[in-house]
């Protein structure tokens, strides 16, 4: 990925009350006020507004045209990048069994491109610049055409300069040979995402200036009374002492903020809000999608269960809860069974609760559901750093996983931590640590169990690049993570998903990855085992090989780790249905385990989607 300016003229400082348009500046009952016309298109659902109403296209053939549109979410115009006139981008319905040829053209000032994200097809029909292809240059037209091999829900965004954040992206739903195990009387997509009046180039700049540039949460004097009143004066100075010598802050949970976004939903603002109709009676499908640039969101519906039924387009056990966190670049499907008489808000709130997405389902325009107030901010705890402890928080080890990942010796702990030695160590790691390659190993574990290999910290992660190691990282699973722990919600975890079909790829690996998330987050450098893409040998997978990747992430950040062209196995302690998804979450101080069948060859992405760690924190996979 570039970073070059991408010719979006019209931009200028953000306006003093961006705060009051980030959480909304109209009542819910002025939305009903309004009067608009609401429309109840099945397949998407959008209420049209500023023209740009996304439209729904079915195939097999797609004209799609790339552009520019002034568009005003703050009260500040702007220009914005979109497929179609549209933003998001228009849906596309294509079905299982088809060959789909989507012709884009490129009507910007510079290179474009679309990436068909958690789509298996040839490596050449990707879309990643420098691997796939060469990239749409402006004025050209560029022909994907693939074999539909999937149904589901998935999305679809530019993976060129910072195109994605500045509107490219839309969502994909395709319709299955076989009919659907689970049904629904109506369906909505719901797509989330992150908007910003300021040029992405600017953000990316003040974050390397400052990573809590967006950060309007600090410690201050009241919160540091309020930890000695409940914890003592001791177990605060310990607490403060090991923060402070690591240089980072247990506040630091998005790197982009409400201070910088107003989030959106199917491109309504909080204050606009979304809106979809129903019948009394009628049970209706909700296609959640993460189509932001660098935010989490926690989704509930006050007032109704979800049913979740699909996890990033592959159909799970279905599993009822009350709120899920999803993910950059995840999807989830949910049911829902409205009553007939009221109306639900759909509540997205961004996982530093800076702000929100909203919208909401209702069987008649006038009829509105009151908005939930914002939960208090998440705090990191030690797990989070990888210190262990994993029972302070809910956090457990793998079913059936005993001591697997082991720490080093010399592992950090919360009570008899050498405090003034951590506090020497510009890289927060310990001075006789063992340092170990994470080259390719045999593989280890039963599929689907996860690894039973110790953890052991790269030679490469030795200097600037890298100033945190998680001692301790443990299989995390259960554990819903910062800010969803023991909130009296049942919330989604990566443990309740289950494949509703068997693995289709029962083989144990033959071999295993091991590797770090790291990143040296006061700089802003982000990177695998401490070595940025630019700098970094491919990974070799061979062709029909069944192989295990363990991720360690050695931040305090969640990470997105996204492997174009060939599924994610996520071993949850269940071989026989193990998850497939094309994008995984690692929490902060922990590990994940997946299995990798390498049955596409060609040269393939593989990054974090966090927009502006991906830079650095990217790979190429080449299958030979």
């Amino acid at each position: 990925m570039s970073v070059e300016n991408p010719g979006r003229p019209g931009y200028g400082p953000v306006s003093k009350s961006r705060r009051r348009f980030v959480l909304g500046t109209l009542s819910v009952g002025a939305l009903a006020a309004a009067g608009r016309t609401l429309a109840a298109d099945p397949g998407w659902g959008q209420t049209p507004v500023r023209g740009l109403t996304p439209s729904a296209l079915t195939g097999p053939v797609f004209e799609l045209e790339v552009g520019y549109l002034p568009v005003n979410f703050t009260g500040r115009e702007r220009l914005a990048t979109v497929v179609n006139g549209a933003l998001p981008a228009p849906l596309l319905r294509w079905k299982e069994g088809e060959r789909v040829r989507l012709r884009v053209t490129n009507r910007l000032a510079v290179e474009t491109s679309l990436h068909w994200h958690g789509i298996v097809l040839p490596a050449e029909m990707d879309g990643v610049p420098g691997l796939s292809f060469p990239g749409i240059a402006p004025g050209e037209t560029f022909e994907y055409s693939f074999q539909v091999r999937q149904s589901g829900t998935y999305w679809y965004h530019s993976h060129s300069h910072f195109q994605e954040q500045t509107g490219l992206y839309g969502p994909i739903v395709i319709d299955p040979i076989r009919p659907e195990p689970y049904g629904g009387d109506r369906e909505y997509v719901v797509m989330l995402s992150d908007w910003s009046d300021e040029p992405p180039e600017r953000i990316f700049t003040r974050l390397k200036k400052d990573s809590e540039f967006y950060n309007r949460d600090p410690r201050t004097a009241a919160d540091l009374w309020r930890e000695v009143r409940a914890k003592g004066v001791a177990a605060t100075w310990r607490d403060r002492a090991m923060w402070n010598g690591m240089r980072m802050s247990d506040r630091d949970i998005s790197d982009v903020t409400g201070a910088a976004y107003t989030f959106l939903m199917n491109g309504r603002t909080p204050a606009e809000g979304w809106t979809g109709l129903f019948r009394p009676g009628e049970r209706l499908r909700l296609r959640f999608i993460n189509g932001s640039a660098m935010t989490f969101f926690d989704v509930r519906i006050p007032g109704l269960k979800m049913t979740v039924i699909a996890a990033d387009g592959q159909n799970v056990e279905s599993v009822t809860v009350d709120e899920f966190r999803i993910g950059v670049a995840e999807t989830y499907d949910v049911l829902v069974e409205p009553e007939g008489d009221t109306a639900y808000t759909l509540f997205a709130q961004a996982i530093d609760r800076s702000g929100y997405a909203r919208g909401l389902i209702t069987p008649d325009p006038a009829l509105v559901a009151e908005v939930p107030a914002l939960d208090p901010p998440p705090r990191l705890t030690h797990a989070d750093m990888g210190m262990g402890h994993g029972a302070e928080h809910g956090g457990h080890a793998m079913p059936a996983m005993g001591a697997a990942g082991e720490s080093p010796a010399h592992a950090m702990s919360h009570d008899g931590m050498d405090m003034a030695g951590m506090a020497g160590m510009e890289h927060g790691m310990h001075a006789d640590e063992e340092a170990m390659p994470s080259a390719p190993a045999m593989g280890s574990g039963r599929a689907g169990q996860g690894s039973d290999r110790p953890v052991r910290h790269p030679r490469s992660e030795r200097g600037p690049q890298v100033d945190m190691q998680a001692a301790d990282p443990r299989y995390r699973l259960e554990d819903p993570g910062p800010g969803l722990r023991g909130n009296g919600r049942r919330v989604l975890t990566y443990a309740d998903l289950r494949n509703l079909r068997e693995t289709p790829d029962p083989r144990e690996p033959g071999r295993e990855i091991e590797l770090h998330l790291t990143g040296n987050m006061s700089r802003y450098m982000w990177s695998i085992d401490g070595v940025a893409f630019a700098d970094a040998e491919p990974l070799r997978f061979t062709y029909g090989e069944r192989l295990r990747i363990t991720l360690v992430n050695d931040t305090m950040i969640h990470h997105p780790i996204h492997m174009h062209g060939m599924w994610s196995d996520l071993e949850t302690g269940d071989g026989e249905y193990i998850p497939r998804k094309h994008t995984v979450v690692v929490q902060p101080g922990a590990k994940l385990s997946y299995l990798v069948t390498a049955d596409a060859k060609g040269r393939w992405a593989y990054h974090c989607h966090l927009l502006y760690h991906m830079m650095g924190m990217f790979r190429e996979v080449r299958v030979g």
